[in-house]
């Protein structure tokens, strides 16, 4: 048994390169990927209250009724539309309004009496997380109206202890800053599978295999031949998606080392780029491959811990997740571009990661090897 030759690596690399250079499908795909999905990700998707359209039935018509309806405003709410309280199903029905606050007669006049009226809002909760968000900002302006009315101030009553709040990482707390970052991490896994699978898709469509086959080449080679040259692509384009699309473009500060998280991708292309080759000895054309793909990614993305946190999951999808490379790459990408951690922070992360890479890169070997030799017979 030969040793493997890094000079017959780089050359077949380098044919792999000039093979997606010739596909402008899979081209367009990567700028697209690390360039406007990057920027659509981040901007396309709110999770702040932003024009938020807002019905007051006013049936006090008082002065501080008047004073609360006109404490909305954007950016948060659009101008109030004044309706009638039989128009407010109809309003909330067809979508119109997503807050309807109700102000019930002799409002002003049971406050200054020193009773507790109530104020009733309605709230359309198909916005999901701005149906939260805009309950709590509608309580904050009513009861901040009320207490400068009544006393001259919007200071409330003195609470025994004082929380004192301290915003890390996102001081402003700006959604977007989450979505762009994350796009670009879920795209390196999305794309190195999506790469690999299909380069090992089209030699077999093209009919190269059979080259590959008689010159004096392992599997070994082949695999680590197309890995490094899919990562470099991979690679490239996450840090332009980083430095230009999320720096620059959506102005997101990165807290942490560049070249440090590029050298964590770069361990976990092995693992990312062995699941695409196992998929693609299984497919036996591109559009199966597609449909395992998707089978594949979403899970991945879904429960990785990069969409919502695995601490809200059930234990046995924890625990199970445990047994893939993502998990740990989301979790250090996280810490190393959200909260600035360095090599002594993510360094557990970084191996248990490179491990259950080194699994599955067996395992696609073995799966490779296999379909070599049915190949060869």
């Amino acid at each position: 048994m030969r040793l493997p030759s890094l000079a017959s690596i780089f050359r077949l690399g380098l044919k792999e390169l000039k093979s997606l250079w010739a596909d402008k499908t899979l081209l367009l795909l990567i700028c697209w990927a690390f360039s406007g999905a990057i920027y659509e990700a981040a901007t396309g998707v709110s999770q702040e209250l932003n024009n938020a359209p807002v019905a007051i039935v006013d049936e006090d018509r008082s002065p501080l009724s008047q004073r609360i309806a006109d404490a909305f405003y954007p950016p948060y709410f659009r101008q109030p539309a004044m309706i009638r309280l039989a128009e407010v199903d109809a309003g909330m029905d067809s979508g119109r309004y997503n807050f309807v606050l109700v102000i019930p007669a002799n409002f002003q006049r049971d406050v200054l009496a020193g009773k507790s009226p109530d104020l009733q809002l309605n709230i359309d909760a198909t916005i999901m997380s701005q149906a939260f968000i805009g309950a709590n900002y509608i309580r904050s302006i009513a009861l901040g109206e009320i207490a400068e009315y009544l006393t001259g101030t919007r200071a409330a009553a003195a609470a025994p202890v004082r929380l004192s709040s301290r915003v890390l990482f996102n001081p402003n707390l700006k959604g977007f800053w989450f979505g762009g970052v994350m796009e670009a991490i879920n795209n390196v896994t999305m794309l190195t599978i999506i790469l690999v699978g299909a380069a090992f898709i089209r030699e077999r469509e093209h009919g190269t295999v059979e080259h590959l086959l008689v010159m004096p080449l392992t599997p070994f080679e082949i695999m680590l031949a197309k890995i490094w040259a899919n990562g470099l692509a991979v690679l490239i384009g996450v840090s332009f998606a980083l430095a230009v699309m999320v720096e620059r473009v959506l102005a997101v500060p990165i807290a942490g080392s560049l070249p440090l998280f590029l050298g964590a991708a770069a361990c976990y292309l092995f693992a990312a780029a062995s699941i695409g080759i196992f998929l693609g000895t299984l497919a036996r054309s591109m559009p199966q491959f597609g449909l395992l793909v998707i089978l594949c990614i979403i899970p991945l993305m879904l429960l990785s811990g990069g969409v919502s946190p695995r601490e809200s999951m059930p234990q046995f999808i924890q625990d199970l997740m445990l047994a893939a490379p993502t998990t740990y790459f989301v979790r250090l990408a996280q810490a190393i571009l959200y909260r600035g951690a360095g090599l002594d922070v993510v360094w557990p992360d970084l191996a248990a990661m490179s491990a259950v890479g080194a699994v599955f890169f067996v395992i696609a070997l073995l799966r490779f090897r296999k379909a070599v030799t049915q190949t060869q017979v």
